[in-house]
């Protein structure tokens, strides 16, 4: 297999559909010159050469010859010479088989030197534009290969030069600079490598290339490139694909534009060229936010023809890839040119609408429609946008860069942003404008507000990417770093100051302005009900009060596959009663307590079975240790004693005595049930009797009473028979019987491994894959926390086991599912751990035939869609 790919005059070595060797950006410029749309000649060094290199630390034998073959070529097909006259310039770009934006390297007008830039500046009879170019040169090779970046605390020193230039000139833009300017800025930048590198800056374009072809390939393990890929999931054996093209032009004087473009708007779907462009600028200029560019349909008016060949090619690639794209374009002095395509990120309200659209205009058909949205992409449409009745205060006005609302508190840089949002803090991270380097840091913020930049900007392209909030261009700001302050019109905001952004308008305020849930298109209904057609896993919702229910239906929930009774405790009257319970000296007293309960938990009941009318409703009988319920501080227990008319060292012995070490594997679960019936009789009773008189009102109702923690099958037994004899008095008492079913939770090793036995008495199994989880690994969730990261950052696990099912208590399930139903046929099977809302679960779930999968109800519609793809996978 060759290791260099040529592409130019009309024909290439490659094809859209070689993206594991040519990576996303080689493959489609290859297909690009395949399907006859203007791209500029070039070749791409094969993507298996960049973990090579990784691994081994140099180029195998014979790259050199097949590159200079290459670029040999290249010179026949462009008339030019590199490091010669006319002058060959190239780009050196990355491409990966998945895209990532802006998380590698480029550099352009590579095989500049000081003949090659007069030779340039004759051939154009432009000195400005020449001179313009070297200097871009020396800047992103010094960014790029010897990374120059400005310490701590300190501007970048290619960036302070620059500005240092403007401000002694009065230019208020880069393009204000004349030709001299720009040859003494080149001076400046090569002394700047000097200093920091001790070495001149490289005059020889082989040696520039070959630094540049290196430094490309080691960007592939650099810190946002890493951090991008585990975000996103993508493997690190991929490696990163080189492409070496012909320079084109976007800045040889206002004749010449640069441009990026979508085939559709990427925030809301609509059909229609969506983008910026700048006159007399590089690429470089529009994603950076160093220039303000124009809206795309401006260039309708300067271009025309420009313009209309924009939207040909674009009409075309939709046509040929059945998916909306992201183009970047150059247009040189009349030339049009594609630099690149790919399919567009885009928002979850976009990537639904585009969808349905196109299954309207028939590119692609419904079950393309449905794997073409990722299921995570869905929690988008979920987030809370401004209360429309909440009164603002705008300080300021930016672009609407990525929908949504947040809320959080201001901070100036990436690090700080990861710091704190690892703590929980809500954060807006507040920048210039961001680069690659930032990407941490806007993982872990809630919105991202930029001074500068524009739509297709990279804060704007990351955070549309990542579902997150963000104002972009918001020009009134002016940051000072040193002081951790911005201001508008001499208004400041500190570091830690709250503040709101809505990324649909584009507002800055300040303060915390309320939000609430979003109202769901009628694309997405579409959408969702086509997913439904396609799916056989049922989707069930965790819901624990009425309102939970009836969120979880609205979000299509087919029923409660988890309600936490224990959760109707926690507050009020409730928990004084629970307290009242424990401290009781005998039986008589405790059901005394349960009475005052007893109520309240019927009234939750009857709510929720009226909020699933129609649906299952599986509730967890009370699972917590009884200490949960105690103050855990001495004021607190003397508050308590007071309130209870008990002597405080009685309280305290009795908190005391319910300490346990290790509370998950403890007296809990069924362990409490069966040692206080009492506990387990109230509860059934509050069920049964909210079940008749929802039923006698005409409610359809389906409860399933769950036993936790259960690792015998006599422990089983015998709260299911106590189970069973409380609904008998009930039905007799109310005259009115309903169906139930009385089941397990499966989260002990041992009862996956003697399913079987517990089938016998089971009518159903949910997993509880949270427990599950801690008690197959020996970990507590809560204490895992310090170091999972640690394990999933160096690859001992691949994916955090708490929020991926981890193999090994995959095969437990597997185990149990095999076993139960071997036992008993007909037996429901289901999951409601926070597992049941992640995609690759939901896929093993349906793989293993489990019946239904239960999630929170905001997952419900991801679960849906996830649990459609699993199917039209399997």
């Amino acid at each position: 297999m060759p290791n260099v790919y040529f592409f130019g005059e009309g024909k290439a070595d490659g094809r859209a559909d070689m993206k594991d060797v040519l990576g996303g950006k080689g493959a489609n410029l290859a297909e690009m010159t395949n399907i006859g749309i203007p791209v500029p000649p070039g070749f791409t060094l094969s993507a298996k050469l960049c973990i090579r290199y990784i691994t081994d630390g140099h180029f195998p034998d014979g790259l050199r010859d097949e590159v200079r073959a290459a670029m040999q070529r290249l010179e026949r097909v462009t008339g030019k010479q590199f490091g010669g006259e006319p002058p060959l310039l190239v780009s050196v770009r990355s491409g990966a088989k998945v895209s990532m934006p802006g998380m590698m390297d480029t550099i352009l007008n590579l095989g500049l030197n000081d003949r090659a830039v007069e030779a340039l500046a004759k051939a154009s009879s432009n000195p400005r534009f020449a001179y313009d170019s070297y200097r871009r040169l020396v800047q992103m090779y010094g960014d790029v290969v010897f990374g120059i970046k400005g310490r701590p605390g300190q501007p970048d020193p290619f960036a302070a030069a620059l500005d240092e230039l403007k401000a002694r000139r009065k230019a208020r833009r880069d393009i204000d600079l004349a030709a001299e300017d720009l040859r003494a800025l080149v001076a400046t930048f090569k002394t700047i490598v000097q200093r920091e590198t001790g070495s001149p800056f490289p005059d020889d374009p082989w040696e520039q290339l070959w630094g540049a072809i290196e430094a490309v390939f080691k960007s592939w393990q650099t810190k946002r490139a890493v951090d991008y890929r585990r975000l996103n999931h993508i493997p690190d054996d991929l490696g990163t694909a080189v492409n070496v093209v012909t320079m084109v032009y976007g800045n040889l004087g206002e004749d010449s534009a640069t441009g990026v473009a979508f085939t559709r708007d990427p925030s809301t779907g609509a059909p229609g060229l969506f983008g910026e462009f700048l006159t007399n600028a590089q690429g470089e200029d529009v994603v950076a936010g160093t220039r303000d560019p124009e809206p795309i349909a401006g260039m309708q008016r300067q271009f025309p023809d420009a313009y209309a060949a924009l939207e040909r090619a674009g009409a075309t690639l939709e046509q040929h890839y059945h998916d909306m794209q992201d183009v970047e374009f150059t247009l040189e002095r009349g030339s049009f040119y594609m630099l690149q395509t790919r399919s567009g990120k885009r928002t979850a309200q976009a990537a639904v609408r585009a969808a349905v659209d196109m299954v309207a205009e028939g590119l692609i058909d419904r079950t393309e429609a449905v794997r073409r949205v990722e299921p995570s992409q869905i929690n988008q449409l979920l987030h809370p946008m401004l209360d429309p009745s909440a009164t603002v205060d705008v300080l300021t006005r930016g672009l609407p860069a990525s929908p949504g609302a947040a809320v959080g508190q201001v901070v100036f840089d990436a690090d700080t942003a990861e710091a704190e949002g690892g703590k929980g803090t809500p954060v807006i991270l507040v920048r210039e404008e961001t680069s690659p380097d930032d990407f941490h840091g806007i993982a872990a913020a809630q919105a991202i507000l930029t001074a500068r930049g524009g739509m297709t900007s990279h804060a704007a392209v990351v955070a549309r990417g990542m579902g997150k909030c963000c104002v972009a261009g918001a020009k009134d700001i002016e940051i000072d770093e040193g002081k951790q302050v911005f201001r508008v019109d001499g208004r400041g905001v500190k570091a830690g100051d709250w503040l709101t952004l809505d990324g649909s308008t584009g507002r800055v305020m300040v303060g915390r302005v309320p939000l609430v849930e979003p109202q769901l298109s009628g694309e997405f209904s579409t959408l969702m009900s086509w997913a439904d057609e396609l799916r056989r896993l049922r989707v069930r919702a965790n819901a624990d009060t009425p309102t939970d229910a009836r969120r979880a239906r609205e979000f299509g929930a087919e029923g409660i596959g988890l309600c936490r009774t224990e959760h109707m405790f926690f507050e009020g009257e409730r928990i004084q009663a629970m307290r009242e319970m424990i401290i009781a000296r005998d039986r008589a007293g405790r059901e005394r307590a349960l009475a005052k309960i007893q109520p309240m938990q019927r009234e939750d009941f009857i709510g929720i079975f009226r909020a699933m009318d129609g649906l299952p409703v599986t509730i967890r009988l009370l699972d917590p240790p009884l200490h949960e319920f105690l103050p855990k501080h001495d004021e607190d227990t003397k508050q308590l004693a007071r309130t209870l008319g008990v002597p405080v060292e009685q309280l305290r012995r009795t908190v005391e005595s319910l300490a346990e070490a290790n509370p998950m594997l403890g007296h809990r679960g069924c362990r409490l049930g069966i040692t206080y019936p009492e506990i387990t009789e109230m509860q059934a009773r509050a069920i049964f009797e909210a079940a008749c008189q929802v039923a006698a009102d005409g409610v359809d109702v389906h409860p399933e009473v769950m036993i936790p923690l259960v690792a015998h099958v006599e422990e089983l037994k015998r709260q299911a028979a106590l189970v069973r004899e409380v609904a008998e008095r009930v039905f007799a008492e109310q005259g009115r019987r309903v169906e139930y079913l009385v089941g397990t939770m499966i989260e002990l090793p041992r009862a996956a491994l003697t399913a079987d036995d517990i089938a016998q008495v089971a009518e159903f199994f949910s997993f509880g894959t949270n427990d599950l989880t801690q008690t197959t690994f020996g970990l507590s969730r809560d204490d895992a926390g310090r170091f999972l990261p640690f394990y999933v950052e160096h690859g001992i696990l691949a994916n955090d086991p708490f929020q991926t099912l981890d193999a090994g208590v995959g095969k437990l399930v597997e185990m149990g599912v095999r076993l139960g139903r071997q036992v008993n046929a007909g037996l429901k099977v289901g999951i409601c751990g926070e597992h049941g809302g992640d995609p690759a679960t939901i896929a093993f779930c349906h793989r293993v035939q489990l019946n239904y999968v239960s999630c929170s109800p905001f997952r419900v519609p991801v679960a849906r869609l996830a649990a459609a793809q699993a199917a039209m996978a399997s």
